[in-house]
């Protein structure tokens, strides 16, 4: 029977065995497989059981389901491979051999989509995007910055006039109103002072 295996540092060992023809996974209570990690969504992704065949779909989640580096919506799962719900890393363990990873396997000739950055910090239905992080590629280049960074201060917080505008605008209204009140008050207690 094929399980899946946590690879993450605190959840290394956990495994869940894939025994139903679906199994959902996610952050909360309700998925037949919970993975209490803010960068899994609450309904993270489907695990489907096609014959011989394991197929991950993602279930649009924030910070997606990736088979190695390759963004996935739905693809079969084959031994050796890498998956990541969000930033927990997992891997199918059938009991045979390890192979060296191969890349993911579209179902339905659905082309894996590229992975975009989610917004660091930002949150969605209470699950945490994290940024993906630093590919192998960039990894190998060691410690070199890409041609055209550098430390120039182009990107220093500027003052802006229209914060000082703003300041300005309002201690003029302010000033107008006071004074509008105070000619308003003086006229009211000349109509009151006269004879009765």
């Amino acid at each position: 029977m094929a399980k899946l295996v946590i690879l993450n540092q605190g959840m290394t060992g956990r495994t869940f065995d894939l025994s139903v023809e679906r199994t959902t996974v996610g952050r909360v209570e309700d998925n037949a497989f919970q993975i209490a990690d803010a960068s899994v969504s609450s309904h993270h992704a489907e695990i489907i059981l096609r014959g011989p065949d394991i197929v991950i779909k993602d279930l649009n989640s924030t910070n997606g389901s990736f088979i190695g580096s390759e963004k996935i919506t739905e693809t079969v799962l084959k031994p050796g491979q890498i998956l990541k719900f969000g930033q927990v890393e997992l891997r199918i363990d059938d009991g045979s051999p390890v192979s060296a990873p191969t890349a993911p396997t579209p179902v339905s000739g659905t082309p894996p989509a590229s992975a975009p950055a989610p917004a660091a910090g930002k949150k969605k239905d209470g699950t945490m995007v994290v940024p993906r992080g630093v590919s192998l590629s960039d990894l190998e280049q060691g410690g070199t910055r890409p041609t055209g960074f550098s430390t120039n201060t182009a990107f220093s917080k500027k003052k802006s006039k229209i914060n000082i505008y703003f300041v300005v605008g309002g201690i003029v209204v302010a000033i107008v109103i006071i004074v509008l009140l105070i000619i308003l008050f003086n006229a009211a207690g000349k109509f009151h002072t006269g004879p009765q």
